[in-house]
C-alpha cells in the first residue's frame, strides 16, 4: 500500500546524536516522584494523563547541570544537521483532496533555544476532521493556513530538550502536525505536549481510545446522547475510531447497541469482538430494512458519524424524545455541491426529539473522568480498540484519503518513526 520509510532505529539517545552528527549532553535520571494529578496543556491535550509523575528527581549528570529546582535539565547542543520533512497545504481542496493540494518540503532544523524541545514523531493521527480544517470558512477552530504544515496529532519521542519539563526519552503526545520532527517551546499552546506512557499502553491506544477520538465517543453518546439502560442506541461509523467506542460504553451502560458499518468484516469485528447487539451493512443492504429488523422498538439514541442518506433514514426510526447526536458528516466533507441537510427532519417536531452537536474540545476539563472509566475497563478486558496502522510519511496524501473511502478498519494512524 506504501512504502516504508527506512530509518535506523538507534539503541541509545548518544548514538542516535553520532548517526545524525549533533552533539548531546548526556545525563542519567533516578525518578523517585510520586503520582500526582493530571492536567491538561494546551489545545491538543486531548485527555489527560493515566499518570504524571511530578516531584523531584536525583541526578546523575554528565556535562549537564541541575536545573535549579531539583528538576533534572536535559540539552542538546546542536541538531541543525536534522532535515525536517513536512506536508504543507498547498490549496484548498474542491472535492476529495488530490495531490496538488499538498506540497512536500525539507527544511533543516535549527538550534534549540532554552526551553525549548525536539519530538520525532513516531505515529500519526488521521481524522475526519482533517478535511474540515483545510476549508476556509468559520468553525470551531481556525483552518489550516496555505503554506502551514497540515495540522495533525500524534505521538513522539523527546529527542532534545532545553527544558525541564521534558527529558531525551520521553515519549509526548500533542499537536506534532504532519512532520518528522516538531521542534519548538515545551509549553507551547498549539502543541500542547504531555507525556505518555507505553507501559500502560500501546502508543496508538494514545490516538484511539485513550485520545481524542474516545473523548469525543464517551461524552457525546454520555453527556449529548443521555442514553438510559434499556434504550435502543443506534451509531454509524460503527468500525471507526469513534463508533467504536461509542458502542462499547453504550454497553458498559445497559442498552441494546446496533451498529452501522460498510462490509460484512467490520459487521462481523463490532458484533463479535465488541459486543454489539446487531450490525447493519449498509454497502450489502437496505439500512431502512435493518433497522426495522434489528430496532424494533425505535431508536432512542442515534450517534451519527457519517450524516447523508442514513442520517435520513435514522430520523424515520426514531422515538419520542429521542436524542441524535451529531458528531460527523464524513459523507458530505468532500462534496463540490452544498451539504445536503435531513429532509426528515420534521421527525423532531413530531417526536420532540433533539438533535444537538458535539465539539470534544468543550468537555477538556473532564478528560480524566473518560480516561479513568475506560481505562479500568480496558484492564478488566471488557473494552478493546483497534487501529489500522499505514506506514510512512509519504504515504500521507494516499492514506487519508482511506477515511474517505471506507477502506480504514479502525483507527487509521500512519507510522512516520520508529518507537
Amino acid at each position: 500500500m506504501a512504502r516504508l520509510l527506512q530509518r535506523k532505529k538507534s539503541s541509545s539517545v548518544k548514538k542516535y546524536a553520532q548517526e545524525k552528527s549533533t552533539t548531546v549532553r548526556v545525563i542519567i535520571c533516578r525518578d523517585f516522584a510520586k503520582p500526582a494529578g493530571a492536567r491538561l496543556v494546551g489545545f491538543f491535550g486531548w485527555f489527560l494523563m493515566i499518570l504524571i509523575t511530578l516531584g523531584r528527581a536525583t541526578c546523575k549528570i554528565k556535562n549537564a547541570t541541575a536545573h535549579p529546582q531539583g528538576e533534572c535539565m536535559t540539552t542538546n547542543l546542536s541538531t541543525t544537521q536534522l532535515i525536517n520533512q513536512q506536508f504543507r497545504l498547498a490549496a484548498r481542496p474542491q472535492g476529495m483532496p488530490k495531490d496538488s493540494d499538498w506540497q512536500f518540503t525539507e527544511v533543516p532544523l535549527t538550534e534549540l533555544n532554552d526551553g525549548e524541545i525536539l519530538v520525532e514523531t513516531i505515529y500519526l493521527s488521521l481524522d475526519p476532521a482533517m478535511r474540515g480544517w483545510m476549508n476556509d470558512g468559520k468553525s470551531y477552530i481556525r483552518p489550516v493556513g496555505i503554506g502551514e504544515v497540515m495540522r495533525a496529532g500524534g505521538i513522539g519521542k523527546v529527542i532534545a530538550s532545553k527544558s525541564p519539563r521534558f527529558a531525551v526519552g520521553d515519549y509526548v503526545s500533542g499537536g506534532t502536525g504532519v512532520q518528522k520532527y516538531w521542534q519548538g517551546a515545551a509549553d507551547d499552546k498549539h502543541g500542547g505536549f504531555y507525556k505518555v506512557d507505553p507501559r500502560l499502553a500501546p502508543l496508538p491506544k494514545y490516538l484511539n481510545a485513550l485520545g481524542m477520538p474516545g473523548m469525543t465517543a464517551y461524552f457525546g453518546l454520555l453527556d449529548v446522547g443521555l442514553p438510559k439502560a434499556g434504550e435502543t442506541v443506534v451509531v454509524s461509523g460503527a468500525a471507526g475510531a469513534v463508533g467504536m467506542t461509542v458502542g462499547q460504553v453504550a454497553k458498559h451502560k445497559g442498552c441494546r447497541v446496533v451498529g452501522i458499518a460498510g462490509g460484512p468484516d467490520k459487521c462481523d469485528f463490532v458484533v463479535k469482538e465488541l459486543g454489539f447487539d446487531a450490525c447493519i451493512d449498509y454497502k450489502n443492504q437496505s439500512v431502512k430494512d435493518g433497522l426495522k429488523e434489528h430496532c424494533p422498538k425505535g431508536v432512542d439514541v442515534y450517534f451519527d458519524n457519517v450524516g447523508g442518506d442514513i442520517l435520513d433514514t435514522v430520523l424515520t426510526r426514531i422515538n419520542m424524545k429521542a436524542r441524535i447526536v451529531i458528531c460527523g458528516a464524513i459523507s458530505q466533507y468532500n462534496n463540490t455541491e452544498p451539504v445536503k441537510g435531513p429532509s426528515n427532519y420534521l421527525s423532531l417536531l413530531v417526536n420532540r426529539a433533539r438533535m444537538e452537536g458535539i465539539v470534544v474540545f468543550d468537555y477538556a476539563p473532564r478528560y480524566g473522568e473518560a480516561v479513568a472509566e475506560m481505562a479500568k475497563w480496558m484492564q478488566e478486558g471488557s473494552f478493546k480498540s483497534r487501529e489500522d496502522i499505514v506506514q510512512g510519511l509519504q504515504a500521507f496524501p494516499q492514506s487519508l484519503l482511506m477515511l474517505f473511502e471506507g477502506k480504514n478498519f479502525g483507527k487509521l494512524v500512519l507510522q512516520v518513526g520508529q518507537e
